[in-house]
């Protein structure tokens, strides 16, 4: 296992087979119609995104894993774009995802398949593995390191760390607050979340004064008035009209959870993923500063880690911002089981 490596600029990897038409479908699974977006054959992997993402987040990654012999799964998770929003914060709990995901593969004639998640797919990926550690067989996580369940609730946690200040996850909290700032402006949201949190918007965000726990979500971040450069303002637009269909409550609902998680997790405290994984975090991603000790801890918390890398001039978005590493990364791992 190589801990905290820092990758530069490699060859990029040659395709072996051509690219296999992308096939989307609508899917019922979990009393949801859940949108998938198929591309390739042989082992599957299943590509779970995060907030505020899309399955869209992973169009660079479907094509190259798919070229490299890969049958790649990548769905709107329940409550985001084109997949059904459930009304109830209790339909987002980590119980009823999981099982979205195993209904998923049943209904695509899979047994078990490799996940892979980022940011809050991530903490998906790694709960996956430990509800059903024989769909699951591997681990890929970008952004968010695994965070073994301890004795007190998230909330509280996060509460007695923030104090004053405002915290994004509290502000989530509040059934309609959030989603009517957020669905207000969906074009302005996600621009100003892209750009913030990525290796672009890193020396503005920096600038940022702290916000007290009165603020908006959207008065922390910095809204640049275009999209980042790596993602360019027609696939923002595609994102914007995906979100429109039915706004930011599904998934701020998945926040709601936090605690309901903790307590449905009761039995895994202190947990370790036995699957054998990869971890990827971009440097100027805020989250790493956020999660340090989680990250610190892997090679004790997932004794199967292959590999940890942090991403040279990368932010939060990290699938993204670097297309070509991730797919790389992704693929020499997958080959490796």
């Amino acid at each position: 296992m190589a801990a905290g490596i820092a990758l530069t600029a490699m060859p990029i990897f040659a395709q072996t087979t051509q690219p296999a038409e992308v096939t989307a479908r609508k899917i019922k699974v979990n009393g949801i119609e859940m949108h998938v977006q198929i591309q390739g054959a042989g082992p599957a992997v299943l590509l779970c995104h995060g907030f505020p993402e899309l399955h869209r987040s992973w169009r660079h990654q479907v094509k190259a894993l798919s070229a490299q012999g890969f049958r790649v799964i990548a769905p709107d998770l329940r409550g985001y774009g084109q997949t059904e929003s459930p009304k109830t914060v209790s339909s987002y709990t980590i119980a009823e995802l999981v099982k979205d995901l195993t209904d998923l593969l049943d209904a695509l004639g899979e047994s078990t398949c490799v996940i892979v998640g980022h940011d809050f797919g991530s903490v998906l990926a790694w709960n996956a593995c430990l509800l059903q550690p024989t769909r699951f067989r591997a681990v890929a996580a970008l952004s968010v390191p695994y965070n073994q369940r301890g004795p007190e609730a998230p909330m509280a946690i996060f509460k007695r760390m923030t104090g004053d200040r405002f915290f994004y996850i509290d502000y989530f909290q509040a059934p309609g607050v959030a989603e009517a700032e957020l669905d207000n402006d969906i074009a302005r949201a996600l621009r100003a979340q892209y750009f913030t949190f990525s290796a672009e918007g890193e020396r503005r965000r920096r600038a940022l004064a702290p916000a007290s726990r009165n603020a908006k979500f959207l008065d922390t971040l910095v809204d640049p008035g275009t999209a980042p450069s790596w993602m360019g303002e027609a696939e923002l637009l595609q994102y914007v009209g995906d979100y429109k269909k039915n706004g930011f409550a599904g998934p701020l609902n998945w926040y709601r959870n936090l605690d309901k998680n903790w307590e449905l997790m009761a039995k895994y405290e202190g947990a370790k993923v036995m699957q054998p994984a990869l971890f990827i975090m971009g440097e100027q991603d805020p989250v790493r500063a956020q999660t340090r000790r989680n990250y610190e801890r892997l090679p004790e918390t997932v004794p199967n880690l292959k590999q940890s890398v942090i991403l040279d001039n990368c932010g939060h978005w990290t699938q993204q911002e670097k297309p070509e590493e991730v797919s790389r990364l992704l693929v020499g791992f997958l080959k490796s089981l």
